[in-house]
């Protein structure tokens, strides 16, 4: 369907019914920290679930439990076997492409804010580095997958913001509508599906119209599981072309927001480039994929050299990819080679660990804060404890299908 400013309008005053009111409960009967912490063991599709979880969480589990009915298995195994075939150019594409895209929506930048996340920027590229490869494996709908737990989490981690920022008037909803309406949830699905297509092509890299339309595919998939309705999700990339630029012609602009968490990007990524010759790559990255005016906008730093030299990378990728293409050897070992360096920048972000969504209790009291950490003190995941091993017979279980 065509997408207009006031159908866009109209997305804006929609949330997401299940998981707000699954919320709301749990606040008003003073079963979040409950909830949160006998979560913690519950991370596989198919798990018991655990002894005395609140009986609205329960049923919210059990009601997403199953993915959408209309899942075509096909177009879900190509999406898979692109992303194989193209892992660590979309890791990029998501680290340099669309998170600066999400920072460059200035209310995004401000619910984000509204978080802890500025205090722990690898924290949530390593959420959603870890999302998606939980998606892409080929287990990811089955008994013992992590992906649907941790879509239904994030999904309750959504309503939570907003649950906050109702309760407390830190967001006017008559005059900005819902905070992460369904008009931002499914501008995030477009900065994680086609914009990252956006990205890839801009680097050069080989994909078959096909492949791009399952990689689609897969993300449609993870907006409905998020809570969007198929009525109101761009039914192709065509659709989705058009829904992208106009979002993102309505709400994309400077904000000091966007700025902080786009210098807590660029901090990350330098700390992982090894030395200090090479630190300006980050930023040039980041410029070349999504252009002058939305990286000045973020206060993204120009290096006339390396923004000179960044330019080639479409030329060397290039070369990459007709070995690639002309020869199924390299193919197999470029495949590999990409898969080992995803893995390692994802075990570089997460230390090894499952990420965990929990629901805040409380947001950040003021927005804009100012992080004190040093770009070298980096986030760790706590440590987990071994879960209880006995008890009473366990009341609940969550299925995959």
């Amino acid at each position: 369907m065509p997408y207009t400013s006031q159908s866009m309008d109209a997305l804006r005053e929609v949330g997401d019914e299940l998981a707000d009111a699954t919320v709301a409960t749990l606040f008003e009967r003073g079963e979040v920290g409950q909830f949160n912490t006998l979560m913690r063991w519950f991370s596989e599709a198919g798990q018991d679930l655990p002894d005395g979880l609140p009986d609205v969480a329960r049923e919210y589990l059990r009601a997403t439990s199953a993915p959408p009915s209309w899942v075509d298995w096909g177009e879900m195994e190509k999406a898979r076997l692109f992303f194989i075939d193209n892992n660590v150019h979309i890791s990029t594409a998501l680290s340099f492409a669309a998170m600066p895209a999400c920072y460059v929506v200035p209310h995004i930048a401000e619910l984000l804010s509204a978080t802890h996340a500025l205090a722990y920027p690898s924290r949530r590229m390593a959420e959603t580095g870890q999302f998606t490869v939980y998606l892409m494996r080929p287990d990811a709908f089955e008994a013992g997958s992590r992906f649907i737990p941790a879509a239904q989490k994030v999904r309750l981690l959504h309503a939570s913001i907003r649950h906050h920022l109702r309760r407390e008037n830190r967001w006017d909803v008559a005059k900005r509508g819902v905070p992460i309406c369904l008009e931002d949830m499914i501008g995030g699905q477009m900065m994680f599906s086609i914009q990252v297509l956006d990205a890839l092509h801009r680097l050069g890299i080989h994909m078959s119209a096909d492949g791009a339309q399952s990689y689609y595919y897969a993300w449609r998939v993870v907006g409905s599981m998020l809570g969007i309705g198929l009525e109101h999700m761009p039914a192709d990339l065509e659709s989705a072309r058009q829904f992208s630029d106009l979002y993102m012609t309505r709400h994309m602009g400077p904000s000091e927001d966007g700025a902080r968490l786009t210098r807590q990007l660029i901090d990350l990524y330098e700390e992982v480039v090894p030395g200090t010759v090479f630190d300006p790559v980050v930023s040039a990255l980041i410029r070349y994929l999504i252009g002058d005016t939305a990286a000045d906008w973020l206060d993204v730093p120009r290096s006339p050299a390396w923004d000179s030299a960044i330019q080639t990378a479409p030329v060397l990728l290039g070369v990459l990819e007709r070995l690639e293409d002309n020869s199924p050897l390299a193919a197999w070992a470029l495949d590999r080679l990409g898969g080992l360096t995803t893995n390692l920048e994802l075990s570089s972000l997460t230390r090894g660990r499952v990420m965990q969504y929990a629901i805040p209790e409380q947001l950040k009291a003021e927005y804009g804060v100012t992080s004190t950490a040093s770009r070298t003190n980096r986030w760790t995941p706590p440590p987990l404890s071994d879960p209880p091993r006995s008890g009473p017979p366990r009341s609940g279980k969550a299925s995959a299908k």
